[in-house]
């Protein structure tokens, strides 16, 4: 119910929307004239003369005449006496001319006699033979000498250029040239962006690679196919209120916004939000990468950025909307040690130039995502340049449901799935994890010929998505079994005897993925975490290692996760949070990320080896506590150890029969929780504030080390058995 004010005002600001879509639908300005039409291309008059020159050289030709004829009938009309002279071109080319007398009165000539587009008397040549000038001059010196004729006919001797023929022999090859050189440099150049149309030319490599969509492109996303997010998309709504009616906001002195920056982390919807705007919007919208701005040529990056703005001014009122801004907007100076010129921070410096009052673009806005905004430069974040930012966090439960609501209607379901047990089934699930829940349950039911996807379908789909594909045909030998399954036992009993321990859901000893096995929890979904709540979650991360050292009285390589885990932990209890006592309320965290690249660290030495003394004790005194936990537990360790090697899979109903209902298990009660709720292991379940503390402290990289060296350890310690 919390949400139905911010409903109303969107649903109020669509309403206006309507209203101003005949008025100004098509994105201009009240009177402002057509920009972008039909422009003279120079080149048609290049084709024009040329299409002119070859039309005269065929009419010149094609006007007379002319019949291909031989030798031996210029004998017969040579007898007859009707040759006037001979042209021989070329030393090659034999024209004769015909006397006119002949034309007019001998019927031998009627299709010589007349021109082919009149009724004058065809001037010649008449006749047209090929023969080498030596070979006839000696052929009609015979042809005299055997007749005795003194009385011979002129013989003229000519050299005729044919320009046409030169021309094209001279700029055929030019003109190959040219195109194989522009085809080459046309693949070198765009060839990761060949569809980018003139941006990919050589010429036009300065050009702007963004996708305009405007009234007449047909975008399918709207506002209706984004869930969630109210408050995001109240923010967006304004702003294109902004374009729609400036009148209204700088008639009070208000200011039109120039820049939103949409920031969260991945799969949260920031894309989908933007291409929800170029759908709902009646203003042209320009989308494009930040990584588009990027090129092998010095130069490039800012080139396009000025192109941008550029035709985003001739098109104005209009949205720019530049996804992974990180790409370009990164912190300058970090990367810069050899103090050279770098291609991406004068990308940078252009865009920070086209944002400032120097070139104020009039009714252009500009919106960015990232899911990096702490490393982004604080120039390009001031007020001025992005004057708003959203930050689209993860969803909670109500709005989970709302996902879940628009992925599902395009999926057949049965009356078994229940929207609201899904939300609650998976905390922490950003918008795209739950598209690809919907996606891979009904893989899961086609895949079992069902017609329907069913309740079942969604809970395995979680669980391959969270803990991987079953791997039932895994060879595990008896003891490997048997540590594994007292493993997952100890951190099922730890966890169920923590106040604080996130619920358990699910344990299993079936391999999926690179584990050999798993434990399902539902951690609680809290905004502020305390200390105790990190020790004892702790606690139940080391209940594995823990209940190895009491049953075998030996540990294991396999909780290298676990260790991971608690590590990172216990840092951020001491480095960031300030909840450790000998270092008191200091923290080494650099929220804007300014000393990401700093050669030295904070802190001093002595503080450093006071800060790995306090993570050792931490992590040892939680340790031991788990290790007194299970000891005093033996029984019911075992019996939930022995269940599961029975079993391979127990439910919260089964330890809750060995070890008694939690006394402080009231309030998960309420929440109406189902056993078969599944959610993140214990290693990579962590809080909101966690996930934080471990992007903010810790190398990423080492994430899939864990896993893979978690597979093969387990298997060796268990063969040490």
């Amino acid at each position: 119910m919390a949400d139905n004010p911010n409903q109303n005002q969107i649903d109020k600001l669509k309403k206006q929307f309507a209203k101003n879509k005949g008025s100004n639908g098509d994105g201009k300005k009240p009177g402002s004239p057509k920009k972008g039409g039909n422009k003279f291309n120079f080149y048609w008059i290049y084709i024009i003369v040329f299409a002119l020159f070859i039309g005269m050289q065929i009419f010149t030709a094609m006007s007379f005449s002319t019949k291909n004829s031989t030798y031996q009938e210029f004998e017969q009309a040579l007898e007859l006496g009707d040759v006037d002279h001979v042209n021989i071109l070329n030393d090659r080319k034999v024209q004769v001319f015909i006397k006119e007398e002949s034309l007019r009165e001998s019927e031998r000539y009627d299709d010589v006699s007349k021109t082919n587009y009149s009724d004058a008397i065809n001037p010649g040549p008449h006749y047209v033979f090929e023969m080498p000038s030596t070979t006839f001059e000696d052929r009609i010196k015979d042809y005299y000498e055997e007749r005795g004729i003194k009385d011979r006919i002129p013989v003229n001797y000519q050299t005729q250029d044919n320009f046409l023929t030169d021309i094209i022999s001279w700029v055929l090859p030019l003109v190959l040239m040219v195109a194989v050189w522009m085809f080459l440099m046309r693949r070198m150049s765009g060839g990761a962006g060949g569809g980018a149309g003139g941006g990919s030319q050589i010429f036009n490599i300065g050009k702007s690679r963004a996708k305009v969509f405007d009234k007449d492109t047909e975008v399918k996303t709207t506002f209706n196919d984004v869930a969630g997010m109210t408050g995001a998309k109240e923010e967006v709504l304004e702003v294109v209120d902004f374009l729609k009616n400036p009148k209204k906001y700088t008639d009070l002195g208000g200011r039109i916004p120039k820049g939103v920056m949409l920031s969260g982390p991945p799969g949260t919807g920031k894309t989908l939000l933007a291409k929800a705007v170029a759908g709902e919007a009646k203003v042209p919208f320009f989308s494009l990468s930040g990584s588009d701005f990027v090129e092998m040529f010095v130069g490039v990056g800012a080139s396009r950025v000025r192109d941008l703005f550029k035709q985003a001014k001739e098109k104005s009122p209009c949205i720019i909307f530049i996804d992974e801004i990180d790409a370009i907007g990164r912190a300058r100076g970090k990367n810069n040690f050899s103090g050279g010129n770098d291609e991406r921070e004068n990308t940078l410096n252009q865009l920070l130039t086209e944002m400032d009052g120097f070139g104020t673009n009039e009714h252009v806005i500009v919106m960015a995502a990232t899911n990096r905004a702490d490393i982004l430069d604080r120039a390009l974040m001031r007020a001025g340049r992005f004057d708003r930012i959203i930050y689209v966090d993860l969803p909670e439960l109500t709005e989970r449901e709302a996902i879940f609501g628009v992925h599902l209607k395009g999926i057949k379901t049965d009356d078994s799935v229940d929207v609201a047990l899904l939300s609650k089934q998976t905390p922490g699930f950003s918008g795209a994890d739950i598209a690809n829940v919907c996606n891979e349950a009904a893989l899961i039911a086609a895949r079992k010929e069902k017609k329907v996807v069913g309740k079942q379908d969604f809970l395995d789909a979680v669980d391959r998505i969270v803990g991987g594909l079953e791997k039932k045909t895994k060879i595990i030998t008896e003891a490997e079994k048997k540590v594994i399954a007292y493993h997952e036992a100890g951190h099922a009993a730890t966890s169920w005897l923590l106040e604080h321990a996130a619920p358990l859901v699910k344990v299993t000893i079936v391999p999926r993925g690179r584990s050999l096995g798993a434990a399902w929890y539902l951690p609680e979904e809290r905004q502020i975490t305390t200390a105790d709540q990190m020790l004892d979650e702790m606690c139940a991360t080391m209940g594995g290692r823990a209940a190895e050292k009491v049953i075998f009285d030996k540990i294991s390589t396999g909780a290298l996760s676990d260790l991971e885990k608690v590590t990172k932990q216990a840092r951020a209890m001491v480095t960031v949070y300030g909840l450790n006592d000998v270092l008191g309320n200091v923290t080494y965290y650099d929220s804007q990320g300014q000393n990401e690249y700093a050669m030295d660290k904070p802190y001093s030495e002595q503080t450093a080896e006071t800060i790995d003394q306090e993570i050792s004790k931490i992590i040892e005194k939680q340790y031991e506590r788990a290790i007194e936990m299970l000891e005093n537990n033996r029984e019911k360790l075992d019996q939930l150890a022995n269940l599961l090697l029975e079993k391979e899979v127990i439910f919260k109903e089964n330890v809750e029969e060995i070890f008694g209902k939690r006394p402080w298990d009231k309030e998960e009660e309420k929440k109406e929780v189902t056993a078969e709720a599944t959610a993140d292991t214990p290693a990579e379940a962590p809080t909101s504030d966690e996930v934080k503390t471990e992007e903010s402290t810790e190398d990423t990289n080492n994430v899939g080390v864990e896993e893979q060296t978690d597979t093969s350890t387990d298997v060796a310690a268990a063969k040490e058995e």
